[in-house]
């Protein structure tokens, strides 16, 4: 009997159907624009965010499946691809494996077509390939190994930029502190290691801690913003608030933190290992799809510092001023180009 997908290998296929139809045949829209006061603005796609997130809802996937984080890590790879950084330099990447070494994708594009077939297919097939995939993205930083979530990295320039994400959907005042401390120090440890990084921190809240836990909200809130002043700390931080209905089943949160979502999003399963018809597969992912709960982001909840727009805008502009000029050629080509704004 085939084994049951996982709440990962599900989750995938809609986060890879949802990617595709935001930049089809992998084109993606500029999010630059230049405003009426000659300043250049960083416009997130935040309708892409909302149907993100809107499947770990459908799933009923819990925190400990690293599904709901995992939405955040999507949408910010996207992002980055969006702003012109290669699909290969970002993880997760688009596409199986998600976490592929540069040189190992530049020999898959320099091969024959059959040859290139062959192995792609057998490295999106692997759980791991020892000494060319991995199933995480570990860093080293000043003291210990630390698994981000979202990066650009290469043997060539090294860490260039690395995004750690957070997700809270309830049991705010009994975790909140722990999550905020965990990244506080694993901000010291890989800053300390990649000092020319551009290190950043993402947060993601139910809206209901507005009016469920106020004072918690505050408290949150403010940290946030002190954690992305630190000379020594985060570049930048940022805060998504998320807002669904009651009726829609709650992501619940451990007492534990969930399994980091790169640890096995990265290479996983055969998607059609069940057995499942590839047509069968896409017309049930186009229904899921019709189906997925709607997903609002309060922004009228984020504080400027925190906006997910200077968040990103800060994080690609400090890759670029830490790389020459011959580095990042299109990320730099579309802030030259920029359209103003409509």
């Amino acid at each position: 009997m085939a084994a049951e997908p996982t709440a990962k290998n599900k989750a995938w296929a809609l986060f890879d159907r949802i990617v595709d139809d935001a930049a089809p045949g992998g084109e993606h829209s500029n999010p630059w624009t230049m405003g009426e006061d000659g300043e250049l603005r960083y416009v997130p796609d935040y309708d892409t965010l909302a149907r993100l997130l809107g499947v770990p809802l459908h799933l009923g996937a819990a925190s400990r499946t690293g599904v709901p984080a995992l939405a955040l890590d999507v949408w910010l790879s996207y992002e980055l691809r969006r702003s012109g950084f290669d699909a290969d330099a970002t993880w997760p990447r688009a596409t199986s494996p998600r976490i592929l070494p540069a040189p190992v994708a530049n020999l898959l594009k320099a091969l024959p077509g059959k040859e290139r077939r062959a192995i792609g297919e057998r490295l999106a097939a692997a759980s791991s390939v020892p000494g060319v995939t991995s199933s995480s993205a570990s860093i080293l930083g000043k003291n210990y190994f630390k698994q981000v979530d979202v990066i650009m990295t290469d043997w060539a320039t090294g860490p260039e930029l690395l995004i750690s994400t957070k997700r809270m959907d309830s049991s705010y005042g009994k975790n909140a502190a722990n999550r905020v401390e965990e990244s506080y120090g694993d901000a010291k440890n890989l800053r300390l290691r990649h000092p020319l990084a551009a290190l950043g921190f993402v947060f993601a809240l139910r809206a209901d801690i507005l009016h469920k836990e106020p004072d918690t909200a505050d408290w949150l809130i403010d940290l946030l913003q002190k954690l992305g002043r630190e000379d020594d700390a985060y570049h930048a931080t940022c805060l998504v608030m998320i807002d669904y209905d009651d009726t829609v089943a709650p992501i619940t949160e451990p007492d534990e933190d969930p399994e980091n979502p790169l640890v096995a999003a990265g290479l996983t399963d055969d998607p059609h290992a069940d057995g499942t018809p590839v047509d069968a597969e896409d017309a049930e992912i186009t229904r899921a799809l019709s189906a997925l709960p709607r997903v609002t982001i309060r922004h009228d909840a984020i504080p400027a510092a925190l906006t997910p727009a200077r968040f990103l805008a800060e994080m690609v502009t400090r890759v670029l001023d830490a790389a020459p000029v011959n580095l990042h050629k299109e990320v730099r080509r579309r802030r030259r180009t920029a359209p103003p704004i409509g």
